[in-house]
């Protein structure tokens, strides 16, 4: 099922005359009614007038969260106040909150893109949708709930907290699908479990995860305990929220970005060299559509890679491939590159462990040293000490291997490691809290 299939198979020559259309009317926007992107033209030597092709986007200035917290809160919105009709804001844990504006055309062509994500997942009109993304100024809750409502679909606003009580709802509401973080989903699992509900005898059949990065190791793992197919989500509050690219159920190959509201690029992250489709670098983001705070070539961070080659789903949008990290959650130890996701790969390859771990960072004396806690699933912490020093050698031995680091991994007891309503926190480095 498609949401819109006119727009989601548009061909790609007339995708990019839709696109260049939009980029040039954005351009001109921005220049007009924005300071800091006209300064930043002037800065380039440029005018909107340069932008003839989309190849010109290489000539326009990227943009970065510092950028958003620099003209905190309202320096970048394009629109005058009167024109918002919602904020979001990030956490600001490290700086300043980046803040978003929307119109009411913002929110209504973002409930658009989620809705066709919820589609592409496999969902309809006719499901109860559980939406476990907290609400609030984080975009996850109102971004899915405003989504699955376009759809036509019920949406059961839980947000975040109170799991047992969740697990309650998705069972007596009958909920068919759910939205939330990956890492949530397995604690609500723990926490139905607890009670003597099975998620696999439930009508629950689809899952939309997001707001974390995850592994296909992880998603089978869902997949097996729920009952359910496990549905990549991809969005951040600086551009949108949830679903600037989704997976298509059919596909599962990739997530296909709404082209018509983003331009993507993939860049060098240390040059902004624009790569060749099918390279691996910096996903990089333009809002062709975005009223209240449109962002040109906006530095996601996230890595990844893009494809343009068509998907057995009929939709024509090019596909981001799973995401690999980020240019700065990369850990560093001892001149090696380690994401934690290739980490977490590792760890759910080893039979006995469960996918809740922590990566602990520190620095002895000159050295970085880097501890992998994980837990042991009930069944198996009981087996002998000699038996779980076997398991944690195992894993030492197998990261080493694969990715060239050493570390200390320590078993621990099913759910002694903290549990997150929200993002699940991978990483605790120590070295940041020295320097």
């Amino acid at each position: 099922m498609m949401f819109q299939p006119d727009i989601e198979t548009l061909p790609r020559e007339e995708l990019e005359k839709l696109q260049l259309r939009r980029l040039q009317a954005l351009c001109r926007k921005l220049y007009a009614n924005v300071p800091f992107y006209r300064r930043r033209f002037e800065e380039r030597g440029i005018t909107p007038d340069h932008i003839k092709t989309l190849r010109d986007i290489r000539l326009l200035p990227f943009t970065e969260k510092q950028d958003l917290r620099n003209n905190f809160p309202f320096g970048l919105f394009a629109m005058p106040k009167e024109n918002i009709v919602r904020l979001h804001a990030s956490s600001g844990t490290t700086g300043k909150a980046t803040v978003v504006g929307y119109t009411r055309r913002d929110i209504d062509n973002w409930s658009d893109c989620v809705a066709r994500g919820l589609a592409m997942a496999g969902l309809t009109s006719s499901d109860f949708i559980h939406v476990a993304f907290g609400y609030g100024l984080f975009t996850g809750g109102l971004g899915a709930h405003y989504g699955a409502e376009r759809l036509g679909a019920t949406a059961i606003p839980a947000s975040g907290g109170s799991t047992k009580r969740q697990a309650q709802l998705i069972r007596d509401f009958g909920a068919t699908g759910i939205c939330c973080t990956p890492s949530y989903a397995l604690h609500l699992y723990d926490a139905a479990v607890e009670q003597g509900i099975d998620f696999r005898e439930l009508p629950l059949r689809v899952g939309v995860f997001g707001a974390e990065p995850w592994t296909e190791e992880m998603r089978r793992d869902v997949e097996q305990k729920m009952g359910i197919t496990a549905i990549d989500i991809y969005g951040l509050s600086e551009v949108m929220g949830p679903g600037v690219a989704v997976e298509c159920a059919t596909g599962r190959n990739g997530l296909h970005v709404q082209e018509d509201h983003f331009l993507a690029e993939i860049i060098d992250p240390d040059t902004g060299e624009i790569l060749p489709e099918g390279e691996s670098g910096e996903l990089v983001l333009t809002t062709l559509t975005k009223e209240g705070i449109p962002l040109l070539r906006y530095r996601t961070r996230d890595i990844t890679s893009l494809s343009c080659t068509p998907c057995s789903c009929g939709r024509t949008f090019a596909r981001l491939k799973r995401f690999t990290g980020r240019t700065d959650d990369m850990l560093i130890i001892r001149g090696v590159n380690v994401y934690p996701s290739q980490i977490e790969a590792i760890l759910l390859e080893t039979e006995g462990l469960s996918p809740h771990y922590q990566i602990i960072v520190d620095r002895e004396g000159t050295l970085d040293s880097v501890e992998v806690q994980v837990e042991v699933s009930g069944a198996n912490f009981s087996d002998t000490v000699r038996d779980l020093q076997k398991r944690e050698q195992m894993v030492q031995k197998n990261i080493k291997e694969f990715l060239g680091v050493s570390t200390k991994v320590r078993l621990v007891e099913a759910r002694t490691i903290d549990r997150s309503e929200g993002k699940a926190v991978r990483v605790l480095d120590k070295r940041k809290l020295k320097a």
